[in-house]
């Protein structure tokens, strides 16, 4: 019987299940987009009993296609959307909120009320990350605010705490009837709770945020056997979780110092492998853990996170009906040959890195009665190769390291005149791998390496291989002015939202 690990990719639009074999290739692949909920401006919430039903459906849609069962899988893996959180009840099994998605902004005064009495980097230190509504420690605490009777019920050990990562594990290992409640540290860094040094949930901020540890999940490894599933995926071991990220990063064979990767996915998120000791940013970026491997050392990553690339492109086809599906975009944004000195910034939600301003908020510059949609269309996509060029500047600044090339993944890049002017404006080869679902490959990775599928590490090196390389074309002149030209765009989205 042939053999396969399969992967959960539980998204921010979509959930999917991939199931790859020893070459990394996809051998099956079913997908459930679930309902995005935008109860006030700002706001962004998804029900995570859908996803537990997208996920199962498409399990068993997965297997199906290729006439497989649970036997033909060694393990299974996990990677999710991160900073989302869930708190649900131990006894029912049933959410007491919809999820607080990672780029809901409502905890704005809960951030304020942190800065103002020490900085907005007071915890940098220790997590490795500015306070921002971002991250899901303090979502939990909205939660615990807001839900009547939750902070008794949390205290009491009786509501469990999770990103999405550890809704999933729960529920495929038995929910109410023994569901193990764990995370792994990748995502457990994305809480703003955890202490990078010790990988355990520092008490001082749990003590600052009022935040009981008994609703707090288990802090394990990467890779590892977490222990068997039940139901859909009955007797597989579930044995590796990152966040999406940073199984972006591992998928993409990003092993050594200095690597990086930037995933082109509803945000933007470009992460660099910096080794087994933190390193602190003082460019506007966050510290995190890049991943765990069993019992051996963490590796760390700086990160800057983009909120808004391709959804913005969503948002010209659902808000705006500029386009029907998302990849007639960059036929729209064929029909110009420049922006036509227009210039989009996506801030839907504040900026984040290397910014971190949460009052900016969208605008459209340099319009003039030339513009069309076209030209529309090109500064979109122009916006996410911008925003990357603002966090690369940042990296580079921090570490030191001049980058040699970008790897490239996510759904966006398949886009050419995106990957043209994104190598263009950073001035440095982009590099698309020929798999370019390296988020569900990353997540597969860790689970078949807990499990013995793939011996080490270097199988994951010697899989990742070149589908399409872009060189930059742009005269240097013109790269400056385009660039110049964004940061004077990116100061009249500032101080919008007060």
């Amino acid at each position: 019987m042939t053999k396969y690990v399969g992967s959960i990719d539980q998204g921010t639009t979509s959930t999917r299940f991939i199931i790859f074999d020893r070459r990394g290739e996809i051998i099956s692949v079913d997908q459930k987009e679930h309902e995005q909920i935008y109860p006030k401006p700002g706001w962004v919430e998804h029900d995570p009993a859908e996803i537990w039903r997208n996920t199962q459906s498409v399990i068993a849609g997965a297997l199906k296609k290729k006439g497989l069962t649970t036997a033909n899988l060694v393990s299974v893996g996990i990677t999710n959307q991160r900073e989302t959180a869930v708190l649900w009840n131990r006894k029912t099994g049933a959410a007491v909120h919809n999820a607080v998605v990672w780029m809901d902004t409502r905890t704005d005064q809960l951030v304020a009320k942190f800065a103002k009495e020490g900085g907005q980097d007071r915890l940098r230190a220790k997590t490795g990350l500015p306070l921002a509504t971002y991250f899901s420690g303090l979502k939990l605490r909205w939660l615990l605010d807001n839900v009547p009777g939750a902070q008794k019920a949390a205290e009491a050990g009786d509501l469990l705490f999770g990103n999405l990562d550890t809704w999933l594990v729960w529920n495929l290992t038995g929910g109410t009837q023994g569901g193990l409640h764990l995370t792994d540290v990748t995502n457990a860094s994305r809480t703003q709770l955890m202490n990078l040094e010790t990988l355990d949930w520092e008490t001082d901020i749990l003590n600052l945020f009022d935040i009981p540890r008994a609703c707090l999940p288990q802090i394990r490894s990467s890779s590892e056997v977490y222990g068997k599933c039940t139901g859909v995926l009955a007797d597989v071991p579930v044995a590796g979780i990152l966040g999406d990220q940073q199984a972006a990063l591992f998928g993409q064979a990003c092993l050594q110092p200095g690597e990086a990767k930037n995933t082109y996915g509803t945000g933007c998120f470009m992460l660099m492998n910096t080794g087994e000791k933190p390193f602190h940013s003082t460019a506007g970026l966050v510290t995190t853990l890049g991943y765990k491997l069993g019992d051996n050392k963490p590796v760390y990553a700086l990160e800057g996170s983009i909120a808004i690339a391709g959804a913005l492109v969503q948002w010209l086809r659902d808000n705006l009906n500029l386009v029907k599906t998302a990849p007639e975009i960059e036929s729209l944004a064929n029909t110009v040959k420049d922006n036509g000195d227009v210039y989009f910034v996506p801030a839907f939600s504040g900026l984040y890195a290397p910014h971190w301003k949460e009052s900016a908020r969208g605008v459209i510059a340099g319009l003039t009665r030339f513009a069309n949609k076209g030209h529309i269309a090109r500064a979109a996509l122009e916006a996410t190769a911008y925003q990357t060029r603002e966090v690369l500047d940042a990296m580079t600044k921090d570490s030191g390291v001049q980058i040699k090339e970008l790897r490239t993944d996510g759904g966006m890049v398949v886009n050419e005149l995106l990957m043209q002017f994104q190598s263009d404006i950073l001035n440095v080869p982009v590099v698309r791998p020929k798999v370019i679902e390296t988020t569900a490959l990353g997540s597969a990775y860790a689970a078949g390496l807990a499990t013995g599928y793939w011996n080490s590490t270097k199988d994951i090196s010697d899989n990742w291989g070149v589908d399409k390389r872009w060189h930059p074309m742009m005269k240097e002149e013109q790269r400056s002015k385009l660039f110049s030209a964004w940061n004077k765009a990116v100061t009249r989205s500032l101080d919008w939202a007060v």
